[in-house]
């Protein structure tokens, strides 16, 4: 996609937005830990799949064992689901955007469909607030949230491509800070459409032939510098009352956002101590919003590349470097970097000192390059270590190892702070979804860091986060004091 010279979505984080402001919420994330640490207390990791193609190494649409034309259809993400549920992951995650090559597939058309193939995993959909309307987008997130019976979540992005205003006949994509804005009152609107309807306001009486208590469906008549929604919402409050609100980055505007508002942060970051600094830092920040340490999840990217063996997944490694055209991929980081690396030796160090900042526009998204450019001087990395490293998680860290020694790595980044779980990115899928299910899903079971059965029936329950009261009952609540 760079050559047509449009960014490489992929190798960024989307674009945080002002999300809603999260609730009270009781959290199961402590066990007795089991064998010889009996008596002692374990986080239990959380597990989110990112679904992409045919996974997430540049070589994997070329693997033997991938099918690149499988992921426009239904029974390929179906398959995916189970496994993700057969693991007994919390959610399985679709990015989007509105514009490039990238051949995805709408998230409500796909999401609602594998709901009904499934019973307990979640489903967390990217939409944009710049290029949606709250109404639009209210309805839908309430619908997935009561065909999948309360297992949708929402990943609230501004987007970040000029392409994507050329779409849909805007005269430009909006600066950041104006972005923002929309934001904030998109989100706004679109909760107080979520809280039109108070939770007792269908009856289905018979005996009274009464279905619906009236004066407890509310407009919201919202007026705004953006929107004017007159509301209610034309279907009942969702099951879990807002879908579970997810966000994405890692820039100091979004540390701030999500820390206001967010209930779950998709991260990258590529060492422990960058984690565990990222981790402190919007855990520190909860406390002036009212909120406290657990009422935010911190899922870093890890893309693992496992075997029985550390040579078994060398090799694994190997075979799926050799798959990628090492000259394209030097373009498209070249592009990134707005530095030509064809002008130097493989085996050079990375010329960091001349990258300079995300050059696709000044309104994109620079976090995901600063934690790139800082691994590759930190690492002292050659071009060719950088092309390996770019090959495999997109910006998010990758562990190449044995079952132990990628469990060694997760419960190091849980037992230090420096994550609350993860969000997956397998090189291959399905193959290497299922290995991680089946073989390192067991072993962290054993040591007592991941759940043996799911904790309740909807997202919320199982990550662990409260059900936000409706506001029509606060403002009840309220009133009634008053008097």
């Amino acid at each position: 996609m760079l050559e047509t010279g449009q960014p490489d979505p992929w190798l960024f984080s989307v674009d945080p937005v002002f999300l809603c402001p999260s609730r009270q919420r009781a959290r199961k994330s402590e066990v007795i830990s089991l064998g010889a640490n009996k008596g002692k207390t374990k986080k239990q990791a959380h597990f989110n799949v990112f679904i992409r193609g045919a996974g997430h190494h540049a070589g994997a649409w070329k693997h033997q064992s991938s099918d690149p034309k499988a992921d426009l259809g239904l029974e390929y993400y179906a398959e995916l689901a189970k496994i993700a549920e057969r693991g007994l992951f919390d959610s399985l995650f679709t990015a989007d955007n509105y514009s490039g090559l990238g051949r995805r597939l709408e998230p409500f058309t796909l999401l609602s469909a594998l709901a009904a193939l499934t019973k307990h995993v979640g489903f967390i959909a990217t939409v944009s607030t710049t290029y949606n309307d709250p109404y639009h987008v209210a309805r839908k997130f309430a619908s997935l949230d009561h065909i999948s019976k309360g297992r949708a979540a929402w990943n609230i992005v501004t987007g970040h491509s000029q392409s994507d205003a050329d779409n849909f006949g805007k005269p430009g994509h909006p600066e950041p800070e104006t972005r923002y804005d929309i934001g904030t009152e998109f989100v706004e609107v679109t909760k107080q459409l979520w809280d039109s309807w108070e939770e007792d306001a269908l009856v289905y009486d018979r005996s009274t032939d009464v279905t619906l208590h009236q004066d407890k469906v509310h407009e919201i008549n919202f007026t705004g510098k953006y929107f004017n929604v007159k509301g209610p919402l034309n279907i009942p409050r969702p099951p879990q009352g807002y879908p579970v609100l997810v966000q994405a980055g890692s820039s100091e505007s979004g540390k701030e956002l999500a820390a206001r508002t967010a209930e779950v942060i998709f991260t990258a970051q590529q060492t422990l101590g960058a984690a565990q600094e990222f981790y402190t830092d919007v855990k520190s920040r909860l406390a002036k919003y009212g909120r406290t340490p657990d009422q935010l999840l911190i899922m870093p990217g890890l893309s693992p590349i496992v075997a029985d063996t550390e040579a078994e997944a060398r090799d694994l490694e190997d075979e799926l470097f050799n798959l990628v055209d090492s000259a394209k991929s030097l373009k498209r980081l070249s592009n990134y970097f707005t530095v030509d690396l064809s002008e130097y030796p493989l085996d050079a160090p990375v010329p960091v000192d001349k990258s300079k900042p995300y050059g696709f526009s000044n309104n994109g998204i620079t976090s995901r390059h600063e934690v790139v450019i800082d691994a590759a001087r930190r690492d002292n990395m050659t071009i060719r270590q950088f092309l390996s490293r770019s090959y495999a998680g997109h910006g998010h860290v990758s562990f190449t190892g044995s079952v132990i020694q990628v469990a060694d790595f997760i419960e190091k980044w849980l037992a230090e702070g420096g994550a609350d779980g993860f969000n997956i990115l397998p090189p291959l899928f399905p193959s290497g979804l299922d290995t991680f299910v089946d073989k390192v899903v067991p072993e962290l079971q054993n040591r007592g860091l991941f759940r043996t059965a799911y904790e309740g029936t909807t997202l919320r329950e199982n990550l662990g986060l409260a059900r936000p009261d409706n506001t029509h009952k606060q403002i009840w609540a309220l009133s009634k004091a008053a008097k």
